[in-house]
């Protein structure tokens, strides 16, 4: 957790500093005690320039400072050249400076204490507004929702997708729901043992047929069996898959058209970064989804993408991976996700 989001904090810092200089080049009437006596006996009140730290330490700044695009320009340009090197889609960034441009431009800011608290304060609005469109309460969806409720799992080989089924099934069990799970792929040889395997260790139901069978006829078959058995959830595996295979979309297409999910969730690792938030984009132009999953969100330095992801496709971020065990699912908070930015 030490690493978690760290390049993305120092940039963010960065740009808190940057506009902390831009304040400092205004000049800022001295106080009455600093202002020295000439050797004329006169006592004028030269204007004299003191540190940033200085003034955000000072209580006695009255005066305001209007920072205009002028101020802002050289800042805002860092800015997004450093959300950008954070893993942020260029639409996603340009979006986060406007936002920030339109909160600090064209009102006075007072020099003191709260200087870096107003600049802080607009960042921090400018992405919890990303984060927060559109979301949903997981936990509550469950519960309200008529039963049983199904969860088809998406996205491409090798990025945590069956672990992030194992670890929400997990998590369903411990809060009473019996919970059956579809080895829906069918695809990838040793899938279905793979996934047979995590079922055993958390003691859950697994629906099955043999490698090769049509994936949309297991999802169906297990979706009947939660029926008949009075079951609550149903979590449906399916093959990895890129977007350019036609035949596997077809296929993933039919899957949702025979046995209609209640959500469909992405799940894609965020230390893929653009890579993660390009495929996001383009399963969500296919069949549309419900929410991410990021997997190995311990191991993300940047934290980019999960901003990005959830901007691009206009859906929540659900859950986060943190870990190996079955408990190392978090679920995702955009309140906590934009503190751990600013901690």
């Amino acid at each position: 957790m030490d690493q978690l989001f760290n390049k993305l904090k120092e940039k963010l810092s960065g740009f808190k500093t940057s506009i902390g200089n831009k304040i400092d080049e205004k000049d800022v009437p001295a106080k009455e005690s600093e202002i020295p006596v000439v050797a004329d006996g006169s006592n004028e009140k030269p204007v004299k320039k003191i540190g940033f730290a200085k003034k955000a330490r000072s209580l006695v700044f009255e005066r305001e400072v209007f920072l205009n695009e002028h101020d802002l320009e050289d800042p805002l340009w860092e800015l997004e050249m450093a959300l950008l090197e954070s893993d942020l889609a260029l639409s996603v960034a340009e979006s986060i400076v406007e936002s920030v441009k339109n909160e600090l431009v064209g009102t006075s800011k007072k020099i003191g204490r709260n200087t870096g608290n107003i600049v802080e304060q607009a960042l921090k609005n400018a992405i919890y507004n990303v984060m927060s469109a559109n979301t949903f309460d997981f936990d509550d969806f469950i519960k309200n929702a008529q039963k049983p409720v199904n969860i088809i799992f998406i996205g491409i080989n090798g990025t945590g997708k069956t672990t992030s089924i194992a670890k929400l099934s997990k998590r369903l069990k411990d809060m009473n729901y019996s919970v059956v799970i579809a080895a829906g792929d069918t695809f990838r040889a040793g899938a279905i043992d793979q996934i047979a395997i995590h079922a055993e260790n958390i003691g859950i139901k697994l629906i099955k047929q043999p490698e090769g069978s049509d994936p949309a006829a297991v999802v169906y078959d297990a979706v009947q069996y939660a029926k008949g058995h009075g079951m609550d959830v149903v979590l449906s595996d399916t093959a990895g898959r890129m977007h350019t295979n036609v035949n596997l979309m077809t296929q993933l297409q039919k899957i949702c058209r025979v046995t209609p999910p209640d959500l469909l969730i992405f799940v894609d690792e965020a230390v893929a970064g653009n890579d993660a938030v390009e495929r996001a984009s383009l399963f969500n132009g296919i069949v549309p989804i419900d929410g991410s999953i990021l997997t190995k969100t311990d191991a993300d330095a940047k934290g980019g993408s999960a901003i990005s992801i959830a901007y691009i496709t206009g859906k929540p971020i659900l859950f986060l991976g943190m870990g190996q065990g079955y408990d190392d699912l978090q679920k995702f908070d955009p309140e906590w996700f934009v503190n751990q930015l600013f901690e």
